[in-house]
C-alpha cells in the first residue's frame, strides 16, 4: 500500500468522534505500511464548488477529459485512482450522506470516465481497493434500538460498486447523543472491530 485517501465529510471535522476513529484507522494502516502517504480531503472545511451548467454540458457533450469544465471532476477521480485504500468519515444526515459527500459523489461518478454503461447496466472502470466507511449518528439506525431508516449504507455501497469498488467495510457509531459514557462504549466496540479485521489481514494487505 502506497497511498491512502481520507475523506472527511462532517461539519465538525477532527473534533467529531467519527473523524477521530477514521484518523486512528489511518494510523493503524500506516503502522502496517510505513511508506504509505496520506492524502486528506476535508469536504466540509474546503467544500467543492457547486455543479455548473458548463459541467453538465460537458457531460452531455462527452467532452474530452482535459476540458476545463471537467477540472474538478478529473482531479477528484485521479485522487481516487491513485489511492490504494479509501477511508471515508461521514455523519448520517437525514437518513443518508451529508451534502458535502453527495457533491463529491456527483463529481466522481462520471460516465465514460469512472463507469461505463451497456445493455447489462453500469460497469465500473476503476480498480477495486480496500475501503473503510466510518458512519456516525446521534440516533440508532441498526439493531433493536433502531428508530430511523438507514439509506446511507445501501446507497454508498451501490455508488462505490458502480465505479468498481466492492471491498467495503462499514464501521457504525450509533446513539452518540446518549452521553459521553455511551459514546466511549461505541468507540471501544468499533476499535475492537477494526483491530480484529486488520489482524486477520495479511501484512501486505489492508483488509
Amino acid at each position: 500500500m502506497q497511498r491512502i485517501l481520507l475523506l472527511e465529510c462532517g461539519p465538525y471535522g477532527q473534533q467529531s468522534r467519527g473523524s477521530r476513529l477514521a484518523q486512528e484507522l489511518v494510523e493503524r494502516l500506516r503502522q502496517r505500511h510505513p511508506a504509505a502517504q496520506v492524502l486528506e480531503r476535508d469536504l466540509a472545511r474546503e467544500p467543492l464548488p457547486a455543479l455548473t451548467a458548463e459541467y453538465a454540458g460537458a457531460l452531455v457533450g462527452q467532452a474530452p477529459n482535459d476540458d476545463p469544465a471537467l477540472d474538478v471532476s478529473e482531479r477528484l477521480i485521479q485522487e481516487l485512482e491513485n489511492s490504494d485504500c479509501l477511508v471515508i468519515a461521514t455523519p448520517m444526515h437525514n437518513f443518508t450522506v451529508p451534502a458535502a459527500l453527495k457533491l463529491w459523489i456527483d463529481y466522481v461518478l462520471r460516465i465514460g470516465r469512472s463507469f461505463a454503461a451497456n445493455e447489462a447496466g453500469k460497469v465500473g472502470l476503476l480498480a477495486d481497493r480496500p475501503t473503510f466507511v466510518v458512519v456516525s449518528s446521534g440516533g440508532y439506525y441498526r439493531g433493536e434500538l433502531a428508530r430511523q431508516p438507514d439509506f446511507l449504507t445501501a446507497y454508498l455501497r451501490h455508488v462505490l460498486s458502480t465505479i468498481g469498488i466492492h471491498d467495503l467495510e462499514f464501521i457504525h457509531l450509533q446513539g452518540l447523543v446518549r452521553g459521553q459514557e455511551h459514546a466511549e462504549t461505541m468507540l471501544a466496540q468499533a476499535r475492537e472491530q477494526l483491530a480484529f479485521n486488520l489482524h486477520l489481514a495479511p501484512q501486505g494487505e489492508a483488509s
